[in-house]
């Protein structure tokens, strides 16, 4: 079954949109909130300082303090700081929604440091859509260079920042692994600042995805959050 926006093949099956995380229906998005509010054209009259932000379609979200100057709204793609830099994403969710989420994930105003800066522009989304282009070959390299360092580790995924200045890689090891040399040899093959983030074979299933027993997507790369 295919959304309004999915091509179809010459047998009608419908093909997908490979856009998991914000296709125009948002029927088949990747760890989706759907900000209802925005929907009505009516004002919020709750309105909040802090908004949720996504990140490479919806692997990672973040809270971010955001000023009237910017007017960014749920939907736009923005700049926010990060502790190296800068990152693009998608605004998720705005006002009373967020105090809600906040909630459930336990974050208090006082935690939140970083800022949105302005809604992205042109440039910024072709600099961000160049840095996901190269995500697969350092994955695919990334996992080359642990095997010739003979590191009992398997590299899951690999994530860069908007300003493609970070590389974050996710990787699953049984046991503890020592990676300071794997860490140079990255840094010095891809020229970015390196982030080695260590998570689950759950984790790694909900950063890829996958179908699962029932047929449909895993519960834990599109819903489920604990």
């Amino acid at each position: 079954m295919g959304c309004s926006t999915c091509s179809v093949s010459k047998s009608g099956t419908p093909t997908g949109c490979g856009d998991k995380g914000h296709c125009s229906s948002g029927s088949c998005n990747k760890m989706n909130t759907f900000d209802w509010l925005t929907t009505l054209e009516l004002n919020d009259p709750s309105q909040y300082h802090i908004v949720e932000v996504s990140f490479k379609k919806g692997n990672r979200k973040g809270f971010y303090l955001n000023a009237e100057r910017t007017r960014a709204l749920s939907g736009d793609m923005v700049i926010v700081e990060a502790a190296n830099g800068y990152d693009v994403g998608r605004i998720t969710l705005s006002g009373d929604l967020v105090r809600a989420q906040m909630k459930k994930k336990k974050t208090s105003e006082e935690r939140i440091i970083h800022n949105v800066i302005r809604i992205a522009n042109d440039r910024d989304l072709h600099k961000l859509s160049d840095a996901r282009k190269k995500e697969k070959h350092a994955m695919i390299k990334a996992r080359q260079l642990a095997r010739t360092l003979d590191l009992d580790m398997k590299v899951g995924d690999v994530e860069f920042q908007g300003d493609s200045r970070k590389a974050t890689f996710y990787y699953i090891a049984d046991g503890r692994v020592d990676f300071r040399e794997l860490v140079r040899v990255y840094a010095k093959e891809f020229k970015v600042k390196i982030e080695m983030r260590q998570i689950g074979s759950r984790q790694e299933s909900g950063l890829i995805g996958g179908i699962g027993a029932c047929g449909r997507e895993l519960c834990c790369s599109t819903w489920l959050s604990d």
